[in-house]
């Protein structure tokens, strides 16, 4: 082989100075590419490659079963969005009185416990998109006088505390009283023993019950237009960006009617499957303080 000329070596050393620097440029450390366009390791976590999750559970189908092995709708979104987003999933059991100011103080990274966005939970935490809709009910033991929430005068109702359903049985209810539980598996369990009249609650979870507690039934809808969405931290706007992006995809590509589908046993509603940002979503039947303290006993549609 002759011997390279001068200039024929300088743009051999250019060129193997560049390959050099792109090769750099990679860093030492594997990077996961998002849903939202950034890398895992970009995402503002409390615990980097890692998704904290609070939930209150059980509050089937939503959430439920025991640690290590959580399931439930909710828990089959929040591990479809963590995997698009390259991270790994850790759910916390917490109680829904103190769920959002867990949130504010960092506990979690996110919340998901089939939570309804209103405008007055926004101005504390922030909301994904909507990936939920929902509605309140009336549930009775089977055999029961009452027929609708119009028969509720002089009751005594129960629903779970600091929710919608609380709020409803309080504000467009005529019932005497209305007895608040930690968890609604404790209001279905006092309805069953005729301790209280009937329990107002999330459709969904109510109708779940129905299975476990053939006793009671759903006897009404009563419409709200709720929708569920998964609150983060106010300045986790990357965070939020990543996981709508993830959302997005999953309602596009059919991933999300295939969960939909395991645990209700219909299609989605076509409504639900849009993606805009969630803005000025709530039934407004609910009271929050702007005060994250106090917006932990208002937090979730559900309980």
């Amino acid at each position: 082989m002759g011997r390279l000329r001068p200039l024929h070596l300088l743009a051999l050393i250019a060129m193997a100075v560049v390959a050099f620097a792109a090769v750099g440029c990679g860093g030492d450390e594997e990077s996961t590419s998002t849903s939202a366009g950034t890398s895992a390791q970009e995402l503002d976590t409390n615990e980097p490659g890692k998704l904290i999750v609070g939930s209150d559970i059980p509050y089937e189908p939503f959430e439920g079963g025991r640690a290590g092995n959580y399931e439930g709708f909710d828990v089959d979104i929040v591990n479809e969005v963590a995997k698009r987003l390259g991270l790994e999933v850790e759910i916390e059991d917490t109680s829904f009185d103190t769920i959002f100011r867990d949130l504010a103080q960092g506990k979690f990274d996110m919340v998901a416990s089939a939570t309804t966005i209103t405008p007055e939970r926004e101005k504390v935490v922030a909301f994904s998109e909507p990936y939920f809709n929902a509605d309140q009910s009336l549930m009775v033991t089977k055999g029961s006088d009452i027929q609708s929430v119009e028969d509720l005068t002089g009751q005594t109702v129960g629903a779970q505390k600091g929710t919608t359903g609380a709020t409803y049985a309080e504000d467009e209810t005529d019932a005497e009283t209305v007895r608040t539980y930690a968890e609604i598996d404790d209001a279905f369990n006092a309805l069953q023993a005729g301790q209280i009249a009937a329990v107002v609650n999330d459709f969904a979870i109510s109708k779940f019950a129905e299975q476990e507690m053939p006793d009671l039934q759903v006897i009404e809808t009563l419409p709200t237009d709720e929708q569920y969405g998964l609150a983060l931290n106010k300045d986790s706007t990357e965070l939020r960006d990543a996981v709508n992006g993830a959302l997005g995809e999953i309602k596009s590509d059919g991933t999300y009617a295939e969960i939909y589908r395991k645990w209700f046993d219909e299609d989605p509603p076509e409504d639900i499957l849009e993606t805009d940002p969630a803005e000025d979503i709530g039934t407004g039947t609910e009271e929050t303080d702007t005060d994250p303290g106090a917006a932990d006993t208002d937090t979730e549609s559900q309980e």
